[in-house]
């Protein structure tokens, strides 16, 4: 699928103003998605697909769930307790400046070089 030239603009903006985020793929990369939500300080609910389950920290930054019945459990759920959401989006905006920024790439291959060099 081809997407308009200002897509990037619109799923901002939605990601920006939604309270919570959903990526339920069947089969997914890294997904973008929801590192993007989640830096945006957003929850975000996904699939058991590829690496979604690897930036979701269960219960922390947002949930993974089987089916469309989970999935619709847990959106009420944060929909209905806003604190908690806002909670779990701040943490998700930690987890991924902890762990998915180029920064701690490049710290990641300069304490490599360090340890090879000696």
């Amino acid at each position: 699928m081809v997407l308009p030239p200002t897509a990037d603009l619109e799923i901002n903006a939605l990601q920006r103003a939604a309270t919570v985020v959903i990526q339920k793929s069947l089969r997914e990369g890294f997904g973008l998605t929801v590192t993007e939500a989640m830096w945006k300080a957003k929850p975000v609910i996904g699939g058991f697909a590829g690496g979604i389950t690897a930036q979701i920290v269960y219960g922390v930054t947002g949930y993974t769930v089987n089916s469309v019945e989970g999935l619709a459990f847990r959106v009420r759920y944060l929909l209905n307790n806003p604190d908690l959401a806002r909670e779990m989006g701040q943490k998700a905006r930690e987890h991924v400046r902890q762990n998915f920024l180029i920064l701690r790439d490049l710290a990641d291959h300069l304490a490599l070089m360090g340890t090879l060099l000696g």
